[in-house]
């Protein structure tokens, strides 16, 4: 069972990252309320992109935990108003996962999690508004308790068709139920987004995708002026200037006081989160005063403020003044860190347990300054978060982006080594890739519990040979199992064999050792030793 709703958010982190990154400009397009700033659906997706990388790096097998990660990713990194709603659905629909018993029916566990999800997200917004997000889920939500009700074996997939369906026929509601909505002759943004993460779990629930009637096909959707259209909708007239966000280290006695000394300052106040840590976003004029608030209630961090004015002529002038072209490599420990930078990357540090998101990976990018952008990811995960970043800074910022699909820390050495600043940006990005994929590469690690590979059993403490992602050798002794790999890599030929020591061979021992026995049985092939500093793999390869 455990292993059943682990997958499940697993494939519905992946296919709602994908689905709002496919509607993120149209749901953009449909932003008018409450500042018509056109990031709803950017801000949705990189959301769910953060929940979503958050529970990829969960390698626990209890499902509370791995629950608990999607949840807290979506709260460290929720973006924008829409995005902290989502971030207060998510949590409290997950909260009542958690809570379920082995006796209670899932499909009713399911169907009072959406009504938690709705209440929660009311009571988070200082001043609800109907014909938005929040009434598009509680419509959902009304559905799905409705289909338990009448069914006593409605199933999970039912409820959640039955909540989807809801979801877009109150989506069509809204323009009714919003002046500004009406005016501007579109659906609510967020309500949209909604519709999009209901539709993609009802795919994780079943496999097909919904089929609707499209009740919003009637509804015009704005055409932006970066996209051909006619000018987007003005910033609302005396609306406040600025939007705040930080997160917030504070107990939970110190939110309802938060709350009263924020809510007279702005509009557009969501205090989301729990047991101890808080986001807080709210549009103000006065910006000390907002944080200020949140220095009395406990300690603010991750600072964000954005001037609505500002945002759309800072956009243009980053277009018009970018320049060059930079590198971004992400390096799992400080010896791999330093390596880049020698070769002239922007780095962003960590490790299996701490890969960069893709809001991380986006800042960075944006951060570089340059109109080409090279991302070398260095491993699976990290790669799929990289092409979202990717999508979202060459639609939003016009930067010309390339990631190289590095799957291994010396893959990405081997990719720099040949970047060129001076060829062509298709050139270049052509000969890293093409380098990358012809270096071969593997790692010995230690086994940290009892399991079945594709090279027989394991135990805890056994060594481990990888090559190219696979278990390819269990044995008892770290050289050899080094040597081994060592010989299947250079066993299809190859030039330079680079090794690179983790924190397990601090002195770098094992390296020698495999270096002596490469200069000894291929005295032909040159080899480059390196300190890594990687966690997990005491050794790194590859052949060239």
């Amino acid at each position: 069972m455990a292993e059943v709703k682990l997958d499940l958010f697993r494939r519905f982190g992946d296919l709602a990252t994908d689905a709002l990154a496919s509607h993120r400009e149209e749901i953009d397009a449909l932003n008018v309320f409450p500042v018509p700033d056109s990031d709803t659906g950017t801000n949705l997706y990189l959301t769910i992109a953060a929940a979503r990388d958050r529970l990829r790096e969960f390698t626990g097998t209890d499902w509370r935990e791995g629950l608990r990660a999607f949840s807290r990713g979506a709260l460290l990194d929720a973006r924008g108003n829409s995005g902290v709603i989502l971030a207060e659905m998510i949590g409290a629909l997950l909260r009542r996962l958690n809570q379920a018993t082995e006796e209670e029916r899932t499909a009713t566990v399911f169907a009072d999690a959406l009504r938690r999800a709705a209440n929660a997200a009311y009571a988070a917004v200082g001043e609800p508004q109907e014909g938005t997000m929040l009434s598009v889920l509680r419509a959902a939500a009304d559905a799905a308790e409705a289909c338990v009700e009448i069914d006593e074996a409605a199933r999970t997939r039912d409820v959640m068709s039955v909540a989807a369906s809801a979801a877009r026929a109150a989506l069509v509601r809204t323009q009714e139920q919003l002046p500004m909505l009406a005016a501007a002759g579109v659906v609510d943004a967020g309500g949209r987004g909604i519709c999009v993460l209901l539709d993609a779990f009802e795919t994780a629930l079943t496999g097909r995708r919904p089929s609707p009637q499209e009740p919003t096909a009637h509804i015009p959707i704005p055409i932006p002026a970066a996209l051909g259209g006619a000018d987007g909708h003005a910033l609302e007239p005396g609306g406040p200037a600025y939007e705040v966000m930080y997160l917030l280290d504070a107990e939970d006695a110190a939110i309802p006081d938060l709350r009263k000394r924020l809510q007279p300052l702005g509009d557009s106040l969501v205090v989301v989160g729990g047991e101890g840590i808080w986001n807080v976003h709210v549009h103000v004029d006065d910006v000390g005063a907002a944080i200020e608030a949140g220095i009395n209630a406990g300690r603010p961090h991750r600072i964000h403020v954005t001037h609505f004015a500002e945002q759309i002529a800072g956009q243009a002038h980053r277009r018009a003044t970018r320049g060059g072209r930079a590198v971004i490599a992400f390096a799992a420990g400080p010896g791999l860190a330093e390596l880049f930078r020698g070769a002239g990357a922007i780095v962003i540090e960590g490790g299996p347990h701490r890969r960069p998101t893709t809001s991380e990976l986006l800042e960075a990018i944006t951060a570089s300054g340059a109109a080409e952008v090279i991302v070398l990811p260095n491993d699976f995960p990290t790669r799929q978060s990289a092409e979202a970043a990717a999508r979202t800074a060459e639609d939003d910022l016009d930067i010309n982006v390339a990631v190289i699909p590095t799957r291994s820390q010396v893959q990405g050495l081997a990719a720099i080594a040949v970047h060129e600043p001076g060829r062509k940006f298709d050139k270049d990005v052509l000969e890293m890739t093409a380098t990358a994929r012809h270096a071969r590469h593997g790692a010995v690690t230690i086994s940290n519990t009892r399991a079945i590979t594709m090279a027989g059993p394991c135990m805890p403490g056994d060594a481990l040979g990888v090559l190219d992602g696979d278990f390819v050798k269990v044995g008892q002794d770290l050289e050899k199992c080094a040597t081994y790999v060592l010989a299947r890599l250079i066993g299809g030929g190859g030039e330079l064999v680079t090794l690179v020591s983790g924190l397990e061979d601090p002195t770098g021992e094992l390296a020698g050792a495999v270096a002596a026995w490469l200069a000894a049985n291929h005295p032909a092939v040159d080899v480059m030793v390196y300190d890594g500093g990687q966690e997990r793999y005491p050794l790194l390869m590859s052949v060239e």
